[in-house]
């Protein structure tokens, strides 16, 4: 009978893998300092106790969770952040995917121009961009409002401002270019000579779109709609902007908890709550696409 025999990593395999650990060590202990240490200060924070008078009490209680919990305000403001970011994301899925197609469709210096269009709003704050729809429906004084009411089309000025509709619209505007990119990137992917080949066995333009083209490019559509509603959740200068202090989501509220109020642990607790539900609606979204997609990843 021969014995087993283990063999012992050669030098260079362990050189090479000694190399790649030190290489990755600054990264890692940045990432560690700049990222995990906050959240689990956050995190930590969420458990100690606040008055009025007293300040921040190190002490482990679980008195905001049961607050978040008992409270129906707190519902109610999650609800509305998640409404609000699946509102945004179907806009911009509606909107973003003939986008990218016609974009997919040009040649020459055109698609280099209206690619830089898409991407243009991205250089500019998202704070300016969101003035900019105030100043067009802002009540009486909006530019859009004035010429609508001047033409004879609007009796009244249409409210945007302070509801969740302007919300709705302006980070509808603000996404749109990730929406646009994702689904722009997917479609590179796409052999063209499919397309041909189905129009010359007599299909129709909208069959190749739904039947070719739409399900090949679904999980770049899925995963910039899984951008698009982690960076709608979690926005704050927009809804700041168009709601106002009256028309609250979870970010919002949590600034006017640590900087307003200053019960930092109750904010504490919202941001930690809001990150969990964010983390775990994108994981599992994530894995149902390369679940469903898996030959696609490949």
């Amino acid at each position: 009978m021969s014995a087993a025999v283990t063999t012992a990593p050669a030098p260079a395999e362990a050189g090479e893998t000694r190399a790649a650990l030190a290489l990755a060590l600054p990264a890692l202990m940045l990432f560690v300092g700049v990222v995990v240490i906050p959240l689990a200060m956050t995190v930590m924070l969420s458990f100690h106790d606040w008055g009025q008078y007293k300040g921040i009490e190190p002490v482990f209680i679980l008195k905001n969770w049961q607050e978040i919990a008992s409270d129906p305000y707190y519902a109610e403001m999650f609800w509305r952040t998640f409404r609000v970011a699946v509102l945004a994301t179907l806009i911009t899925a509606v909107l973003g995917v003939p986008e990218a197609y016609i974009l997919h469709r040009m040649s020459g210096p055109w698609k280099g121009f209206f690619l830089l269009v898409i991407l243009g709003p991205l250089l500019i704050s998202v704070v300016a961009r969101t003035l900019g729809w105030a100043l067009l429906f802002g009540g009486n004084n909006g530019l859009a409002n004035k010429l609508l009411m001047s033409l004879g089309l609007i009796s009244s000025p249409v409210r945007f401002m302070f509801t969740e509709t302007g919300m709705v619209v302006a980070l509808a505007h603000a996404m749109m270019p990730f929406m646009v990119l994702a689904v722009w990137t997917a479609l590179q992917r796409l052999d063209p000579q499919i397309e041909n080949a189905a129009a010359s066995l007599g299909a129709g333009s909208f069959t190749v779109i739904r039947r070719i083209i739409l399900p090949q490019i679904m999980p770049g559509v899925l995963s910039g709609a899984i951008i698009v509603f982690s960076l709608s959740a979690s926005a704050f200068a927009t809804p700041a902007i168009i709601g106002g202090r009256r028309l609250k989501v979870a970010a919002t509220l949590a600034y006017d908890e640590f900087l307003n109020t200053l019960n930092w642990p109750l904010g504490a607790a919202v941001a930690v709550l809001l990150l969990i539900a964010l983390v775990l609606i994108v994981v599992g979204s994530n894995a149902l696409i390369e679940r469903r997609y898996q030959e696609m990843f490949r």
